[in-house]
């Protein structure tokens, strides 16, 4: 059920931000060109502004789908979102920039207004922004009231489900209601936090033919990986969605990441923000606007001064006559 329900909000979500995107480039256009507010109004007909929709809207969704905008919300943080719309915006205005000069030959692209691209980059984020800020908080109140929960069973008693635990405890605005915990050496009925010990790690298969749980969460220790691969081959069977949650954050003081190795996942005890792709160009592309910026000011100071001196030499030779 909650799968479903899922997988019927994100197709909403789409189509919300499809609304979003049109909406902000209709009010931009009616800003910057229908009335003329911060200038004149366009000369290319309505029709060939409209247009360009087609266009818009399709590659804006690809680009918030590159940057996981229609993840579920439950623990994705407000500030990760935002900066996750603005490099997906920004991304689309370097698009549109670079589509307007490479076609500037023809007269329509030529005529096209920069205001406008430049108003929806900023009207379209301030949008977008909002628009999750309300579905994050309408998606809140409904599950702190009890509503759209995610059943979880934890697998193993560790630092790690300490962790868990504490952060789903701390924001129930997430939805998350932990049933209790399997584990192996500790006594059934014992507790952390109200979460209950409730039996050991071999009655995972019944509860799992259950089918009462939404989530898995793996949790086990260091010293009982040994059992990983036979845990994570009956919730697999039982196609209940499992996640891994390692026992590593006594050991690793940094945050790590995981990249794919051909298939191997390897776990990076330290993450540099340069190594990423989009970051590099990123960093790149500002370090050539910078460089040029500085060429241009340096050769306008110098013929602004050469041309002083010459007015000046020209000043002196008239006197001396």
């Amino acid at each position: 059920m909650i799968k479903d329900n899922q997988t019927r909000f994100n197709r909403l979500h789409v189509l919300l931000d499809a609304l979003v995107i049109a909406a902000a480039y209709i009010l931009s256009w009616f800003i910057f060109l229908k009335i003329g507010m911060f200038g004149k109004a366009g000369i290319l007909p309505t029709w060939f502004y409209m247009s360009a929709l087609v266009i818009i809207v399709p590659v804006y969704l690809l680009l918030y789908t590159f940057f996981k905008l229609f993840t579920p919300k439950r623990v994705q943080g407000r500030r990760l979102e935002f900066a996750n719309i603005f490099k997906a915006n920004l991304i689309g205005l370097f698009l549109f920039g670079t589509i307007l000069y490479l076609g500037r030959e023809n007269p329509y692209l030529h005529h096209f207004s920069a205001r406008l691209v430049g108003g929806f980059f900023l009207i379209n984020i301030a949008a977008e922004t909002l628009e999750r800020y309300l579905i994050r908080n309408m998606l809140r109140s409904i599950r702190s009231k009890g509503y759209n929960q995610k059943h979880v069973l934890l697998v193993g008693y560790s630092r790690a489900a300490e962790g868990y635990i504490d952060r789903v405890l701390s924001n129930p605005e997430w939805g998350y209601q932990i049933q209790g915990i399997l584990d192996d050496h500790r006594e059934k009925n014992e507790e952390y936090r109200g979460i209950k010990i409730i039996g050991p790690v071999s009655n995972l298969k019944s509860i799992l033919d259950l089918n009462l749980m939404d989530e898995i969460a793996i949790t086990l220790s260091i010293g009982d990986y040994g059992g990983l691969e036979q845990l994570v081959a009956e919730c697999e069977k039982s196609g209940v969605h499992t996640k891994f949650i390692p026992d590593y954050n006594g050991i690793i003081p940094t945050k790590p990441y995981t990249e794919d190795l051909q298939g191997l996942p390897v776990i990076n005890i330290r993450r540099v923000p340069l190594n990423d792709l989009l970051n590099a160009t990123v960093k790149r592309i500002v370090d050539i606007f910078g460089a040029v910026v500085a060429l241009v000011d340096l050769l306008y100071c110098r013929t602004a001064g050469g041309a002083g001196a010459v007015f000046s030499d020209y000043a002196g030779d008239s006197r001396a006559d």
